[in-house]
């Protein structure tokens, strides 16, 4: 028996009662429900209905159909809405399911960069299923479900427009395997928190431009990471132990760091931290927000002074990836569930090496070897990467204070 299709498309302003109206009277004929979206933008709705049914001469569809129709039509005025009605073949309607989501962020979103990208998408031979606004402010982050496209080739094209359109575009495989990345690795230096640690001891040491300059050359890959931290460490040489409890007062968490760790623990998320940067620092930070492991190197300090040495094994490229791993295990988690974050060139073997890597703010040999790239200043931008909405973040937030009133 051949199966045929109506789709039933009412537009109108948003009210209650809309969705049960339209279903109660398409209850009354021999239908079922095929599909349905539904979307609300300034209380103006869209809601679409694919019903299939029986078609053929021996079945009456005629007289059903019509009947039908006319039934819609009068909840559509009832309503003070419009109704537009199509029908089709369900074999020639089969929706191609989404298997890529395409993440843009933007501090604003212009009309080009949306043409951009689209246009990149269909060249592809890709189609657009479906698109999702997941946050208004403080950045613009709208989802694009996909099909048809390799994302390989995919987030190639797409990286090269969002160059192009100043703004950050990433491509994930939906289902699954996004939903389960569960432990997110982070670096710390001008990652989690402003600025770079050692920077603000050199400034205590008097020695800031100094250490400046061998940080830059050691985050743009120009120098060994283990050999300029010990250069820029011996400079230390003298300061009193105080100067560790000056620097926490000092240190500033990037915008959106305590949601993006908040909303992550609040979903049962592991979260960690690996510096090349030092304990005597990242331990507060462990404690004041909550992280589950960390990982850092440790400065010498005798009779009450920095010695200008590292105590044991320095935490460098390869030494974050192995953290990575080690947190993994830990967590009881795959490699493939982890998200690692960095801006450097010594967060590259992790970033690597995780399921998802993220270059934060960072180098352009960073940018260029992460999955994707936020160059928003706002670190729970992330979130939106992970397919969890501002909205959500702001009603989750909404809960606990009401809990916390109680």
């Amino acid at each position: 028996m051949d199966q045929r299709t109506l789709l039933i498309t009412l537009t109108g302003p948003d009210r209650p009662g809309v969705t049960s109206r339209l279903f109660s009277v398409l209850s009354r004929f021999p239908v079922t429900v095929a599909d349905i979206e539904q979307v609300v933008i300034r209380g103006r709705l869209t809601l679409g209905v694919l019903v299939a049914y029986a078609g053929g001469p021996s079945t009456g569809t005629g007289t059903t159909l019509g009947a039908m129709w006319t039934a819609v039509e009068r909840v559509a005025e009832d309503l003070g809405m419009e109704v537009e009605l199509s029908t089709g073949s369900q074999a020639k309607e089969q929706r191609r399911r989404g298997r890529l989501s395409v993440s843009v962020l933007g501090a604003t979103l212009q009309p080009a960069a949306i043409a951009g990208i689209a246009g990149r998408i269909a060249a592809a031979g890709a189609n657009i299923d479906r698109i999702e606004r997941l946050a208004q402010w403080p950045v613009t982050c709208i989802e694009l479900s996909v099909s048809g496209a390799d994302p390989a080739a995919l987030r190639v094209e797409l990286a090269a427009e969002a160059a192009a359109q100043e703004v950050d575009v990433a491509v994930q495989r939906t289902g699954l395997s996004r939903r389960a990345k569960r432990l997110i690795v982070m670096d710390v230096d001008s990652t989690l928190i402003q600025g770079e640690v050692i920077e603000l001891l050199a400034a205590h040491a008097g020695c800031l431009e100094e250490v400046a300059r061998v940080t830059e050359e050691a985050m743009r890959g120009e120098l060994d990471f283990a050999e300029s931290l010990r250069r820029r460490v011996a400079l230390l040489e003298g300061l009193p132990a105080e100067v560790f409890e000056d620097v926490r007062k000092e240190v500033v968490l990037t915008p959106g760091a305590r949601t993006l760790v908040r909303t992550l623990k609040r979903l049962d998320y592991r979260f960690a931290i690996v510096s090349g940067g030092f304990t005597q620092i990242t331990d507060g930070l462990v404690e004041e927000l909550g992280i589950d492991y960390s990982a850092a190197n440790v400065l010498e300090v005798a009779d009450g002074r920095l010695t200008g040495r590292v105590v044991g094994e320095i935490v460098d490229r390869p030494g974050k990836a192995r953290a990575l791993e080690r947190f993994a295990r830990a967590a009881k988690l795959p490699i493939s569930q982890t998200v690692a974050i960095g801006d450097g060139a010594n967060d590259l073997d992790m970033i690597a090496a995780a399921g998802l890597g993220i270059a934060f703010n960072a180098k352009p040999v960073v940018r260029q070897a992460a999955d994707t790239a936020v160059n928003t200043p706002y670190l729970d931008s992330i979130l939106y990467l992970l397919g969890i909405s501002r909205d959500e973040v702001e009603a989750a937030d909404a809960e606990d204070e009401v809990l916390t009133a109680l």
